[in-house]
Parts: structure tokens; C-alpha cells; sequence
């Protein structure tokens, strides 16, 4: 149905044929009121109170000025309202009209839902949504022609009904997670750290007596979780943008880690925290994996240091939201803070911060069944996951 006319409105004891259009539409706007059917009364040409009310109604619904008259905006929004997600086939044509509608607002939900979409939920049809599409069917093992067909959206809603709205699984980190071994050998893990040289007025370095700094407490960690990952098999390499953007999804990095110290004028500030990709509002992950790294690697830090737990936080920081690659941001301690400076001073200190980290990212990649209480998984242990090659050729691996 398509509602015309920039100029005929419809308003109150108006009497018409276009007013049985105006009451079907309103009704699959989804807007339920008695009498408004056009079966329901004598005469369903004559704007009655029961359409004034329900195009009130919709109006409200749609943050339109409510007037009760059936104007241009108001029509514009009733034939955008016609369509459910999977009542036709959506397409973007550049030599034709965009096509508009709830169905395309409800395609781009699931996209976002899915990690593939990041504009406006707008509603249009345009080359950004055709692109998201078209990502996605890559993604399901479809031809990407970037047209939302039936074939896509049944295959759009089996992964959506496979996710539960509070851990929303982007779908490309779902499957990856989802194909992956429990093995960190073969894996690439990218390292990046806060680079701050602002010292500590509390205490120098145990070993060397430099001022300790952000530079100085990351550089280092950083260098004791990919020594231990290189022994497990894993790659350690920096983040590279552009690459990333190129690269197909299986040669992406499984993981992203950045890791910081913090500081603050209120001196009494102390603890570790981790963030990952998602909205700060509401908590809501836009990067499953990274909230989950994010998870395990704060249980970790806790059960194995004194330092407070200060919990796990959603960010909107670019540093979170990497093409395709789970991201975690680790900030150590407050070398503002007398207590987490003198313990981050300590290289036997980080030496128990890097270990945490590798079994995180360890724990990451168990299947439930493997997976171990916080705390209680050694390194020794990780070994298990990570035989060496001669012990993998030996048992046949």
C-alpha cells in the first residue's frame, strides 16, 4: 500500500474512498482500536472519531505533531509502517528510489544486533546498510550480493534466535568463538600499551630505580605475556590498522589487549579495571568476546593480587572498536595511588599481572567443560592445551 499526495490530507468528517485506505493502513501500523476496521462500521469512508483517534494514535507513536489529520508526514510515516521485516525483498538501486520502511529500521537493528551495522537506524535503504548486507551474507556462507532476499533473513533470524538479547554475540566473533580450539598455539594476539612517562611521586622501579611510569609498568608486562605466549605457540604482533581492514576474517587476530596504568589527582584511587567494546549507558556489549576477555582477565587479576576489583566497564573507545578483532583494555593499578604503585614497582608483582593475562586469554578459548574456577588455573596447566609439536605429532594430533 502507498500512501500519496503531498497536499490531500485527510482529516476529521472528511468522507472518501481514501479514508478505507487510511483505516487498513492504521491497522497495519499496528494500531488496534474498536471500530476503526473498515468491517466494523456502516460507513468506513467517513473520518469518524475512531480514525481521528487512532491517527492521534499513530502520531504519538511516531513523535509526529498530533493534530488527527492525515497530512504529508503523517502518510509518509503510515507507508513506511506497511511492511514487516520479511514481507519483501529488500534492495538498494542507485538509479532508483531508496527504498524506506519498518522493515529496513528492523534489518538494521539485526545487523547492528549482529555487529555489522554502525549507522543510523534510519530506516533507509541506502549503500551503507547494502554493504552491512552484503558483510553479513560472507559471513553465513552466502553469495554477497548485499540484497536482503528470504534466504538471508531466514538465515539472519536462526542466528538472532540462537542469542539471547543480554549477550548479544557479534556474529563474526559468535562463529569465530564458536569454530575455535582451546589451543593458544597458532593463535596471533596483538599487544598494545599506554605509552605516559609521567612518574610516580611514591616510589621507583625495585630493580633499576627508574621513575616508574605507565611506559615503563606496560612496556614490561607486555614483554612477560608475549615471552609466555610465544612458548605456548602464539604470535604477538602490534596492532595494524590497515592491514586489518583488508585481511580476511580467519587471519584476523583472535585478540586484542591494551594495557595501561591509570591516574588521578584523588590520591586515594586504586584498583584494576578492564573495558571492552560497548555502550556505557547501559553496559550493553557490542564486542561479546571483549566483554568476555574483559571478564576473565579482572577475575584473574583479583583472585591473584590484593589490588581492588574495580570492575569490568563498557567504552566506546576506538581502541575497543577494531575491524573484526575482540578488543580488551586492562588499566593495572593508579600509579597516582601509594598501594598500587609500590606493588607495580614489583617485578615479581608483574610477573603474577602477566600470568593472569595469559591464562585469561587461555580461559577464553575453553570450551565449558574445560574451563576452570578463577583463580585455580597454573601455567603448567595452560601447557595441557598447548602440547609442544614433537608431543602433538606423537599423539597423533
Amino acid at each position: 500500500m502507498t500512501m500519496h499526495s503531498a497536499d490531500e490530507s485527510l482529516r476529521r468528517l472528511d468522507s472518501s474512498r481514501r479514508v478505507v485506505t487510511l483505516r487498513e493502513a492504521l491497522l497495519r501500523a499496528g494500531i488496534s482500536m474498536s471500530y476503526l476496521a473498515p468491517d466494523a462500521v456502516n460507513n468506513p469512508a467517513v473520518f469518524d472519531d475512531h480514525v481521528d483517534a487512532a491517527v492521534r494514535a499513530f502520531q504519538q507513536s511516531r513523535g509526529l505533531i498530533v493534530d488527527g489529520v492525515a497530512g504529508p508526514d503523517t502518510q509518509r510515516a503510515l507507508a513506511e509502517a506497511q511492511f514487516r521485516f520479511g514481507d519483501r525483498t529488500l534492495a538498494y538501486t542507485e538509479d532508483q528510489r531508496t527504498v524506506r520502511g519498518d522493515d529496513v529500521a528492523e534489518l538494521q537493528r539485526h545487523l547492528s544486533h549482529l555487529g555489522f551495522y554502525y549507522g543510523h537506524i534510519d530506516g533507509e535503504f541506502g549503500v551503507r546498510t547494502r554493504y552491512a548486507v552484503a558483510e553479513l551474507q560472507q559471513n553465513l556462507g552466502i553469495p554477497g550480493t548485499g540484497v536482503c532476499d528470504m534466504e538471508t533473513m531466514t538465515a539472519m533470524l536462526r542466528v538472532n534466535r540462537a542469542l539471547s538479547p543480554s549477550q548479544a554475540f557479534a556474529l563474526r566473533d559468535y562463529e569465530r568463538l564458536d569454530r575455535s580450539t582451546a589451543a593458544l598455539r597458532g593463535r596471533t594476539i596483538t599487544l598494545n600499551i599506554g605509552r605516559s612517562e609521567t612518574p610516580s611521586a611514591h616510589v621507583t622501579e625495585r630493580l633499576t630505580g627508574q621513575p616508574l611510569t605507565e611506559l615503563l609498568v606496560a612496556s614490561d608486562v607486555s614483554a612477560r605475556v608475549e615471552r609466555i605466549l610465544h612458548e605456548f605457540g602464539a604470535e604477538v604482533v602490534p596492532y595494524d590498522s590497515e592491514a586489518s581492514g583488508h585481511d580476511p576474517v580467519d587471519r584476523l587476530p583472535s585478540l586484542n589487549v591494551n594495557i595501561h596504568c591509570d591516574w588521578l589527582d584523588q590520591p586515594a584511587a586504586s584498583g584494576v579495571a578492564a573495558y571492552y567494546w560497548g555502550l556505557p549507558s547501559s553496559g550493553e556489549p557490542r564486542s561479546p568476546i571483549g566483554q568476555r576477555a574483559a571478564i576473565l582477565m579482572i577475575k584473574e587479576l583479583a583472585a591473584r593480587t590484593d589490588m581492588n576489583n574495580l570492575g569490568t566497564h563498557a567504552r566506546t573507545w576506538d581502541t575497543l572498536k577494531l575491524p573484526g578483532i575482540p578488543s580488551v583494555g586492562i588499566d593495572l593499578g593508579y600509579l597516582s595511588n601509594f598501594h598500587d604503585a609500590h606493588r607495580l614497582a614489583d617485578p615479581v608483582f608483574r610477573q603474577t599481572v602477566a600470568d593472569s593475562i595469559v591464562i585469561a586469554i587461555q580461559r577464553l578459548y575453553l570450551l565449558e567443560e574445560e574451563d576452570q574456577p578463577t583463580g585455580t588455573l597454573a601455567l603448567d596447566d595452560v601447557s595441557r592445551f598447548n602440547p609442544a609439536e614433537e608431543q602433538r605429532r606423537v599423539s597423533g594430533l
